[in-house]
């Protein structure tokens, strides 16, 4: 048992997970990184007299339950969870098997269902808690290559937007992360899974797009460490963010779609405000 924040990192085999893990350490809090491979994890987070190291398949809810009995058995409880697990299936819409569209959704959404769901009963109990999920700018913008990606990620935006006036009474908060690009692994072979050029009218496309995409990894603009522990500093707060556009880029995105969104309200705003019912009431 211990009087630290007790950090829940899913996804703390590479990539971002890895620095929040660090991060969060670092700062002098307690850590269980988890996922699907401990040892994996364990070689990229290292050790430390405050870290947790479990095994945690986000797509089953059996691994998450005992993923958290094995949290709250060694530190007595959790108080922020960071969803981080992911991956990514890239392609335009008609050439991802409908399996393959499933499974993105199954991971980036589903995961995340999962282990909120095995935590919520402990942070209820202990009337305070804070679930930060990771998500993406492509949960908030749409975009061609990306249509299962996104599929996932504007359900993670808009469940976690709506768990959250749920879970308030509790003393449990809610901060969407949304980065840009950052230069993770999320564009690697092991991370992300490219479509084959399957069908003539986008297989030319789909090759120049990939190829594109291959060249763009190791060279994104973004700091995951950074990104860690600017999301550290801002887990400390009393009042946390509802979203926090991670990146100069994710910024720009944010801003540009909130204004595409009030010209769209107000393009048919005559007739959009004229559907009543005759007979309604004044």
């Amino acid at each position: 048992m211990t009087d630290k924040t007790i950090w829940f990192v899913t996804g703390a085999g590479r990539g971002m997970g890895v620095d929040i893990v660090k991060a969060a350490l670092a700062a002098g809090h307690a850590v269980v990184a988890t996922g699907r491979n401990t040892g994996a994890v364990a070689r990229a987070v290292g050790s430390a007299n405050d870290l947790l190291v479990v095994k945690l398949d986000v797509t089953s809810p059996d691994d998450a339950k005992a993923a958290v009995a094995a949290a709250v058995k060694h530190f007595g409880r959790i108080d922020v969870l960071v969803n981080n697990a992911g991956n990514f299936y890239a392609g335009f819409f008609e050439e991802i098997p409908p399996e393959d569209f499933r499974a993105q959704v199954e991971t980036n959404f589903f995961g995340t269902v999962n282990v909120t769901r095995a935590v919520l009963p402990v942070m209820r109990a202990q009337r305070q808690g804070l679930i930060v999920t990771i998500s993406s700018t492509g949960g908030v913008v749409g975009q061609a290559f990306v249509s299962a990606y996104s599929a996932a990620k504007f359900a993670v935006e808009g469940w976690m937007e709506s768990l959250a006036p749920e879970i308030a009474p509790f003393g449990i908060r809610t901060m969407l992360v949304e980065p840009g690009f950052f230069r993770t692994e999320l564009l690697t072979d092991e991370s992300t899974k490219w479509p084959e050029a399957s069908i003539t009218d986008y297989a030319g496309t789909t090759r120049e797009t990939v190829a594109a995409w291959k060249r763009m990894n190791g060279l994104q603009g973004g700091d995951p460490a950074k990104l860690a522990d600017a999301l550290v500093q801002l887990a400390s707060q009393a009042e946390t963010p509802v979203r926090w556009p991670a990146g100069a880029d994710a910024v720009e995105t944010l801003e540009k779609k909130a204004n595409e969104l009030l010209a769209q309200a107000s393009a048919h705003r005559a007739l959009s405000s004229s559907l009543a019912r005759d007979d309604a009431s004044p």
